[in-house]
């Protein structure tokens, strides 16, 4: 259960005109399950879309908490972002801790420079050089949701995890998928995350409702595939 997986669950949530960012209300939750089925634990997802106020224009707020364990060894993540209204990002925080071994760090973007900063706890400090308007993972999540609402595929993005890492997606089809006890049309998505030490590959299924929520997520490992589904 490396960093990747939970990377790739994370970006993995995540025709016509435009008609302005789709950003839904929401508070979703998942189980996160064994290649056996036995539960592991479970996520978190929510998003808005918050309205102008005194001293702040408008943006969104974005988060995905998660909570699993195994015999020996637990994980508890928390990942929080922020972006503008054109899904530019302005900050990522990341919480984590797996194991003993715990992790906190916040990457502040600075879209006129095409520069961000990131900031780990104990004083590492590094310069990336990012474009104009960068995404972490959580944003990347949203904007493909809405690309997605729009009819349209993301093109291949270099998406920030506090690293850089290059995330290519590719339409499979729609199929029926099972949710519970309830079978239900979802389209396929395969995904592949490359970073500097990194390669992993998954699979997601977005409902076809206006929100275009991720409904399940496959992540294959050595011991096989681990998954992430939508409860409510």
């Amino acid at each position: 259960m490396k960093s990747i997986l939970f990377f790739a669950i994370a970006v993995a949530f995540l025709a016509g005109a435009s008609s302005g960012p789709s950003v839904p209300n929401e508070q979703l939750t998942y189980s996160i399950n064994w290649p056996s089925g036995l539960n592991l634990g479970e996520s978190r997802l929510h998003g808005a879309l918050l309205p102008a106020s005194e001293g702040t224009k408008e943006h969104m707020s974005f988060g995905f908490d998660l909570d699993a364990a195994v015999p020996g060894f637990s994980v508890t993540d928390k990942f929080t972002a922020s972006a503008g209204g054109d899904f530019c990002s302005t900050e990522f925080e990341k919480n984590t801790r797996h194991g003993q071994k715990r992790a906190e760090e916040k990457t502040t973007f600075h879209p006129q420079a095409s520069t961000a900063t990131r900031e780990t706890k104990g004083g590492g400090h590094t310069k990336l050089d990012t474009g104009s308007c960068a995404k972490d993972a959580l944003t990347y999540l949203y904007y493909v949701r809405h690309e997605l609402s729009q009819g349209r595929l993301p093109q291949p993005a270099t998406v920030y995890f506090g690293a850089p890492y290059q995330v290519r997606l590719e339409f499979v089809g729609t199929e029926g998928i099972r949710l519970g006890d309830q079978q239900v049309q979802a389209d396929h998505l395969t995904g592949t995350v490359k970073g500097q030490s990194a390669d992993a590959h998954f699979d997601i299924y977005f409902l076809k409702d206006a929100s275009r929520t991720p409904a399940l997520v496959k992540v294959p490992f050595s011991l096989g595939t681990f998954s992430m589904e939508l409860v409510k």
